[in-house]
């Protein structure tokens, strides 16, 4: 299968990705059929990551998952239904979680029930507001139940007024 050098080939496939990970219409909301993204690719051709007005959706790793952006949290964080794929939080994690510092299990308030170790999170306040994106470490039940451990390890924060 040839492909356009554009750079875009590929989305219906990445949207599908993204529906299968998240659930359905998360890959309309990740890449929007008329947006212009850029789709940086290997140098065999798999792409890698997939980037809009130069913020990082979302990188496509070797497992063929995708880890989250701080621009996909955002377009995931609009797209789904609470509380799926979030990790909530209050006050107290709010300024370590922006500085990138995980999520331990003590400090969270509510967690998707669909939560398994290794998915792909949104860390959120408990007022709403997108704080960080990364990767959850132990199941929605564990989250709950533990009251020490690491929940989240978080990938990137959200700066503070963002």
């Amino acid at each position: 299968m040839s492909e356009p050098a554009d750079g875009s080939a590929g989305l219906p496939q990445l949207r599908t990705i993204a529906d299968y990970q998240f659930g359905a219409g998360a890959g309309a909301a990740l890449f929007p059929p008329g947006e212009s993204l850029t789709v940086k690719r290997t140098s065999s051709g798999r792409p890698q990551q997939v980037h809009a007005d130069g913020s990082r959706i979302v990188s496509f790793g070797i497992d063929g998952r995708f880890t989250l952006g701080l621009e996909g949290g955002r377009r995931l964080e609009a797209a789904l239904a609470e509380p799926a794929y979030r990790v909530v939080v209050d006050d107290e994690s709010e300024p370590f979680v922006r500085d990138e510092k995980n999520v331990f299990t003590k400090f969270v308030l509510e967690v998707g029930e669909e939560i398994r170790p290794g998915d792909e999170v949104l860390v959120v306040h408990e007022r709403g507001e997108l704080l960080a994106v990364g990767t959850a470490r132990l199941d929605a039940g564990a989250i709950r139940d533990f009251e020490t451990g690491m929940a989240v390890s978080v990938r990137e924060g959200a700066p503070a007024g963002d």
